[in-house]
C-alpha cells in the first residue's frame, strides 16, 4: 500500500482546554527533546532509536504533545572527542544519530508517539510522556488521536506489542479497543521479559468506530474538552 505523506507545511494541531497541550506532527527540531523523553522512559532500549532516520522513514509517522504553558531552549552541548567516557559517548551518538544532537525547538515537548504503516497495518512502535507530565491524560490523548491518524492513512488494523508487566498500559489499550492475540516470549532484549502482542479489529468496521467514538466523548467528559480530533493548521510565522 502505498501511504500519502503530509506535506511539510501541514501540521496536525489539537487544541485542548483543559489540558494545557497541543498535538502535531514531529518536526527534526523535536529530535532531541524527543531523544531525551525516550531516553527517560525507555532506559535499557538498546541500541537507541534514531528519530533522524525515522522522519525520514515514509512508512514511520510520529506526533509530539506540547506544553503550551512552557517554552525550551536547549543548546547543542559540546563534547570533546578522544579518549576516555566522554569521547566514547561522542562516538556512540556518531554511531547511532550521524551527528550531535540538534538544538530543540522552543516549544516543549511532553510527550510522543509513533507507528509504522505496512501494507494495511499500523505497527506502535513507541507512546511515551515525560515523568512530569504523566497522570494528565496525555498518553491516553496520543493513542486516540494516532488511532485517528492510522484511520486517515487508510489503516485497517493496529497493532503492538507490550510488557507482560506492564498492565496499567494494557488495561489503556483494551479501553480502546485493543485485545490480546499472542505472547512474544522473551521479547524485551534487556531483561527477556515477555511481550504482550495486541491488535484491534477493522478499524474502518462500524463496530470499532462505534467504539472509538464512545471512548472519544469518554475521554472528552473526563476532562471537560470538545472530542479528541486531529484537525489540519498551518503556521502562520
Amino acid at each position: 500500500m502505498k501511504v500519502q505523506m503530509v506535506p511539510e507545511s501541514k501540521t496536525f494541531l489539537k487544541e485542548i482546554k483543559n489540558l494545557p497541550c497541543y498535538v502535531r506532527l514531529m518536526r527534526k527540531e523535536d529530535i532531541a527533546q524527543v531523544t531525551k523523553i525516550d531516553h527517560e522512559v525507555f532506559p535499557t532500549l538498546w541500541p537507541p532509536t534514531n528519530y533522524k532516520r525515522e522522519l525520514e522513514n515514509r512508512l514511520a509517522h510520529y506526533i509530539v504533545a506540547c506544553d503550551v504553558r512552557e517554552t525550551v531552549e536547549e543548546p547543542r552541548v559540546e563534547v570533546a572527542s578522544g579518549k576516555g567516557l566522554a569521547g566514547l559517548a561522542s562516538k556512540v551518538r556518531r554511531l547511532f544519530f550521524g551527528e550531535e544532537p540538534p538544538p530543540s525547538s522552543r516549544e516543549h515537548v511532553i510527550g510522543f508517539a509513533g507507528f509504522w504503516i505496512m501494507a494495511d497495518e499500523a505497527h506502535l512502535t513507541n507512546i511515551a510522556v515525560r515523568e512530569s507530565s504523566r497522570r494528565q491524560g496525555i498518553g491516553e490523548l496520543l493513542l486516540i488521536l494516532v488511532i485517528d491518524l492510522a484511520i486517515e492513512l487508510k489503516a485497517s488494523i493496529i497493532t503492538l506489542e507490550v510488557r507482560a508487566s506492564n498492565t496499567a498500559a494494557q488495561s489503556l489499550y483494551r479501553r480502546c479497543g485493543f485485545i490480546q492475540v499472542g505472547l512474544r516470549r522473551g521479547y524485551y532484549i534487556s531483561d527477556r521479559e515477555d511481550g504482550v502482542l495486541m491488535s484491534t479489529e477493522n478499524i474502518t468496521s462500524g463496530s470499532f468506530q462505534t467504539h472509538f467514538q464512545q471512548v472519544k466523548q469518554a475521554y472528552a467528559e473526563r476532562w471537560g474538552l470538545a472530542l479528541p480530533q486531529i484537525t489540519r493548521w498551518s503556521p502562520t510565522k
